[in-house]
């Protein structure tokens, strides 16, 4: 059975489920078509961003088989509150994870949490109810409480990588480029700031490069560009390319879509091929 490709998809805003508009819509909506009408997975496995462990050294695991959303956004419209994604979770793939994590070193403890806007913003445009509706089971994996350690984040990929060979789809969900801090800067003026092209560009360049230590060390090496700390002034929405990078193990890296806007870069990426 050929593996599953993994990929790592830039989330954007709650604000990206309803601008249909904008460039990124319909580059999400390829994705999960990909998905569902090429791949076909069993389930799927998500990392996001938006869950850092509470733990040090510690991974936590989805065990719910009901996941309401987690609406974890301030100061948006009413009617974003309301917003639903139906989904089921699976605990027994969450048990199936922790076996893996384990057996990689990893401390897994289990967890009940609904799925974060890192999920469900990109899910409901990848696989809306309507057009492309998803019924697998999702379990979301939180990420290492420390966004520093790069090194620490790989391993993580490479410990659940096996699920590639199960029928499980790995996603990993973050920003290309992410800082917030110029966001509204960027939008009064219409600038596309000079870091979120450069890094976007670095992290092209790292991701494509030939798999093996080499490109380990170099996505170790992203968060001490000088561009960095402008880029992602935390590291939370870069460390997911890590996990991607280690569950991708031999396989190869591409960028799918890039457009690096204002403050931000919403770079997709993908690991390993797709069948015709």
């Amino acid at each position: 059975m050929p593996r599953t490709p993994v990929y790592f998809v830039s989330h954007g805003g709650p604000n990206t489920m309803f601008e249909s508009d904008h460039k990124v819509f319909p580059k999400l909506q390829e994705i999960g078509r990909e998905i569902t009408e090429k791949v076909k997975p069993s389930a799927i496995v998500v990392f996001s961003a938006h869950w850092q462990a509470q733990r040090s050294n510690t991974i936590e695991v989805n065990v719910s088989e009901q996941e309401p959303l987690l609406y974890d956004f301030y100061g948006f419209p009413k009617h974003y509150y309301m917003e639903k994604f139906p989904n089921k979770g699976s605990p027994q793939l969450a048990k199936r994870v922790m076996e893996l994590l384990g057996e990689s070193g990893i401390q897994a403890i289990p967890e009940e949490r609904g799925l974060d806007h890192g999920v469900f913003v990109p899910f409901k445009i990848m696989f809306s109810p309507e057009e492309n509706p998803l019924s697998i089971p999702i379990v979301q994996v939180s990420l290492f409480d420390d966004d520093t350690n790069a090194a620490a984040h790989i391993k993580l990929g490479r410990a659940v990588q096996k699920l590639r060979e199960e029928k499980v789809q790995i996603i990993v969900s973050g920003m290309a480029v992410h800082n917030l801090r110029d966001l509204w800067t960027t939008r009064a003026t219409g600038q596309t700031m000079p870091y979120s092209i450069s890094f976007d560009a670095a992290m092209k360049e790292v991701v494509e490069t030939a798999p093996g230590e080499g490109r380990d060390q170099a996505m170790a090496g992203l968060l001490k560009r000088p561009d960095s700390r402008r880029a992602h002034p935390t590291f939370e929405h870069l460390v997911p390319i890590h996990v991607g990078v280690g569950a991708a193990g031999n396989d190869s890296g591409r960028q799918i879509w890039t457009l690096p806007e204002g403050s931000m870069s919403w770079a997709q990426y993908r690991f390993g091929e797709v069948e015709a």
